[in-house]
């Protein structure tokens, strides 16, 4: 398994968003330089963050972006979700019987299990952890 570009990005972004949590909103290219990502590839990502509620903007000089609840309560997993739409392994974990064998299918418990598993990571690290991480 893979994780896109999107979702790498969208990680670091929210990253250095929790990093500032508390201080002015962070202008879009100072989030883009840190951490080396497209300024316009990192403004969509903003945008879908912003819509799934993870993020907040402010428009003006002292503009720009924040995180919109504190660190400890956003998860690695809600910004995987929100940027990737779920996770999803395989598409017969999110659409019954996609494949036409997912009742006899024996690999499908082995796929739906990896899947829990990794659900229940990522929806047990947040932002908070991942800045604790840096002061170890």
């Amino acid at each position: 398994m893979k994780l896109s570009t999107r979702a790498r990005y969208g990680i670091h972004a929210m990253y250095d968003l929790a990093q500032n949590y508390g201080a002015q909103p962070r202008p879009l290219k100072a989030v883009a330089e840190a951490q080396a990502i497209p300024e316009a590839y990192l403004e969509q990502l903003l945008c879908t963050l912003r819509r799934a509620g993870l993020v907040s903007s402010a428009r003006g000089a002292q503009g720009g972006y924040m995180l919109s609840r504190p660190p400890g309560e956003i998860t690695v997993g809600q910004v995987l979700r929100a940027l990737e739409g779920g996770l999803n392994l395989l598409e017969c974990l999110s659409e019954e019987d996609a494949c036409g064998k997912s009742c006899d299918c024996p690999s499908r418990k082995v796929w739906k299990r990896l899947r829990d598993g990794l659900n229940e990571i990522v929806d047990g690290i947040t932002l908070e952890d991942m800045l604790r991480r840096d002061e170890e």
